[in-house]
């Protein structure tokens, strides 16, 4: 745990430093004072990552098939659980009223503890297969959203572009370096005039 604050406090420390180091020997070069702001081309702007991602219609496409595919495989494991349930029941009647013999009980039984694990299975591999396809997902809209900003660095004009969000290392930042709007309604653009 030491190690980890350590290794943060570094990052953060050599970050702030790089920081400082290009807004004082970049605002030489131009011959800016130091309280001015750099010039487009120059500086550094930022999107809330979470608010671009929410609106981007591309997530909202993605979202809804995965929905859809998780919504199928609940219907899939409440089917298998149903059927599960009605084997137990039959057996308990049956075993209760003496209606089968024991080792035809016993061979009840064995399927019902298959059955069961089967099921439970299933439900792990569903589980698995949708964590992993969300992982993809999200890998997939950052992509897009990564090459879209270098396809148009010349509108942007930015030398970094950064993606706030809770928790992220941008701890401030100026509203005048959101351009959150002008990215969404980009990539929105972008992403209609593919999907026709």
């Amino acid at each position: 745990m030491k190690n980890i604050s350590i290794a943060l406090f570094a990052v953060i420390f050599l970050a702030i430093a790089g920081l400082y180091i290009m807004h004082f020997s970049g605002n030489k070069k131009n011959g800016a004072s130091p309280s001015m702001p750099s010039a487009p081309g120059h500086g550094i702007a930022y999107v809330n990552i979470d608010t671009v991602i929410f609106k981007f219609d591309m997530f909202t496409d993605r979202r809804t098939d995965l929905v859809s595919k998780q919504k199928n495989a609940e219907a899939e494991l409440n089917s298998k659980g149903a059927q599960y349930q009605n084997g137990a029941k039959d057996y308990q009647e049956k075993v209760s009223k003496g209606l089968v013999t024991r080792a035809a009980a016993a061979q009840m039984e064995q399927a019902l503890v298959q059955q069961q694990q089967e099921l439970v299975s299933l439900r792990d591999k569903l589980q698995s297969d949708l964590m992993e396809e969300e992982q993809v997902m999200n890998r997939q809209i950052l992509e897009y959203i990564t090459k879209y900003l270098q396809e148009n660095k010349s509108e942007y004009n930015y030398q970094y572009i950064l993606g706030k969000s809770f928790g992220s290392v941008v701890l401030y930042s100026d509203g005048s370096a959101d351009i959150t709007q002008k990215v969404i309604d980009g990539l929105n653009l972008k992403y209609t005039s593919e999907k026709k």
